[in-house]
């Protein structure tokens, strides 16, 4: 397509019937030097991409659609190296005879047509579509570097030398693009745009498969073909990044990597371990967030948030957090730091690892491998004249005893275990070897608590009474008469139905009774029926609440509870 003149520009921009007279020549002002007209609206605040894009297509013959449920044959994907498709962000959709309908989002670009017809060798029709989904549709089809990939085969000079000089070279110099920096980069940044918290890179026979982690699940990302023999070089690369040893592929290695996004910090730590085809490489992703959750927002109902509420701002006394990893119980203790955190309290944490940096709050990074543990960290803690103190982690009995001890003169200390449940921390911490008497005088409350996904606002939907899924639960007295809603997926949520996680909790209230039966040494289940009594909610029975107010689904609450229903 030829670019028209700015008369016959104009012209089109009027018929659309989105823009004033003004508004067209300030346009036509901003895209001279071959800006793209479609982000001069956008950025302008004229009409939204979607409106402009379906009004200038009617008046330009190329039909506008969403690229969502496309499929799109591999022979036809063929057709246009991934370079081009990268350099101007179009994809192509269909291949009819000797025209090649490609997508694009700048149907202006005067280089565009000519540019496709000289590297397909066809001749183009254009369709339009929006920007975001044609970046995941070519990532979904060519894979996440794919461009980066190309060059890197097609460059006689990127062949990779021997693992020996691979140990004495960074790869930035090993080829004038740095390709493969360019590519860890890229996964790195698609990871926290989809706000992965993980990405694992996992060697297989004949694949490198690349997994994020989001919202708790595991989600493969399409890669180009060619990945697998660029094996080496990436996993170099990473270690690089970390100032890790690229010699040793044969014992495990920890590093960090420390990086920049968008104004953000990003602190990644990353770990390898070597397998039968080479070694494997997690990265675990922390941002450094200046804002953090507030008691009110990790998903608490009112009444444990003012349990807890009452608790934190006690002199004296341990607050637990207990649940798997991943679950949420760092951000839970954060989110009462924030709510404490003034200038006549002195808060002193030991952790591992830092997740949030706090200002006002001193914090301390474990480290082992000096003789730096929680237990050594804490002792010495106590000789810093803290009001509050959050540990990391209860492991042993040399730390939960310290722990008890500083609470019991004095000091307010919040700290996680891993136990299925909030009563099951009591026994925890009594076959750790701690007295009795000392955990029922110490102990004021125990969280238990998991992390259910969001459903998704953009695409919920209730289930009908005959769903399946709500007809096999409909003994649940929770969820009689409730509307409830189900996961579709969108463009939103990665097609997966939600976006963004919640906490469900157990809050066990240390009340006389119970300090008399963890004194007798009761049994888990009989504390926590006592705990019942008292009227705690199961972690179940806060899920069903947060399936009723619609804010996740049934099989959500079933996943995460299943262990301790069924412990």
């Amino acid at each position: 397509m030829t670019a028209p003149s700015s008369t016959r520009l104009a012209e089109l921009l009027k018929r659309t019937g989105l823009f004033q007279d003004e508004q067209i020549k300030a346009l036509l002002e901003k895209t001279e030097g071959g800006a793209s007209i479609t982000r001069r609206v956008v950025e302008s605040g004229y009409a939204s991409e979607e409106a402009f894009l379906e009004a200038i297509g009617k008046e330009l013959a190329c039909p506008f659609i969403r690229l969502n449920e496309v499929k799109i044959e591999p022979a036809v994907i063929a057709r246009l190296p991934a370079k081009v498709v990268f350099q101007y962000n179009v994809i192509p959709l269909q291949l009819d005879n000797s025209i090649l309908r490609v997508v694009t989002n700048d149907p202006f670009n005067s280089n565009l047509a000519d540019a496709l017809r000289l590297v397909s060798g066809l001749r183009i029709r254009l369709s339009l579509s929006l920007a975001d989904d044609i970046g995941k549709a070519i990532n979904k089809f060519y894979g996440v570097g794919a461009d980066t990939m190309e060059r890197l085969v097609a460059d006689k000079g990127v062949e990779l030398p021997p693992e020996e000089i691979m140990a004495k070279v960074d790869l930035s110099e090993l080829d004038q693009e740095a390709s493969i920096v360019k590519f860890v980069n890229q996964i790195i940044w698609e990871a926290y745009k989809d706000r992965a918290t993980d990405i694992h890179f996992e060697p297989m026979a004949d694949e490198l498969r690349i997994r994020y982690r989001v919202d708790g699940v595991l989600h493969q990302t399409s890669m180009p073909p060619q990945l697998k023999r660029f094996q080496a070089a990436i996993v170099s690369r990473i270690k690089v990044m970390a100032n890790m040893d690229i010699a040793e592929k044969r014992l495990p290695q920890d590093g960090r990597i420390g990086l920049g996004i968008h104004g953000e910090d990003l602190d990644i730590r990353v770990s390898t371990i070597p397998t039968v085809y080479g070694e494997s490489v997690s990265l675990r992703l922390l941002t450094r967030k200046s804002e953090l959750l507030g008691l009110e927002s990790v998903g608490m109902n009112s009444r444990d948030e003012a349990i807890i509420r009452k608790l934190i701002v006690k002199p004296n006394g341990i607050l637990l957090v207990t649940g798997p990893t991943g679950s949420g119980k760092s951000t839970t203790l954060y989110a009462c730091l924030h709510t404490i955190n003034s200038i006549e309290q002195r808060i002193i944490t030991v952790e591992e690892p830092i997740e949030y940096e706090m200002a006002g709050i001193n914090q301390i990074q474990v480290r082992p491998e000096i003789g730096l543990t929680f237990a050594t960290g804490l002792r010495h803690i106590l000789r810093q004249d803290p009001d509050v103190i959050m540990l990391g982690e209860i492991r042993d009995f040399e730390t939960a005893e310290i722990a008890i001890r500083a609470a019991l003169t004095g000091h307010l200390v919040l700290s996680t275990l891993h136990t299925n449940d909030s009563a099951g921390a009591i026994t925890r911490l009594i076959d750790m070897g701690v007295e009795p008497f000392l955990v029922a005088s110490s102990v004021e409350a125990i969280i238990a608590q998991r992390l259910v996904r969001i459903l998704c606002k953009e695409c919920k939907r209730e289930l009908k009474p005959d769903n399946p899924v709500r007809k096999s639960i409909a003994s649940v007295s929770q969820l009689a008469g409730a509307k409830v809603y189900g996961a579709i997926g969108c463009d939103q949520c990665r097609r997966g139905g939600y976006r963004g996680r919640i906490g469900i909790f157990e809050n066990l209230l240390v009340t006389d009774a119970i300090r008399r039966l963890i004194v007798e040494r009761a049994a888990a289940n009989v504390i926590k029926q006592k705990g019942l009594e008292q009227g705690m909610q199961t972690l179940r029975d806060d899920g069903w609440v947060k399936v009723r107010e619609g804010t996740t689904t049934i099989e959500e609450v079933l996943r995460v509870t299943e262990e301790e229903e069924n412990g």
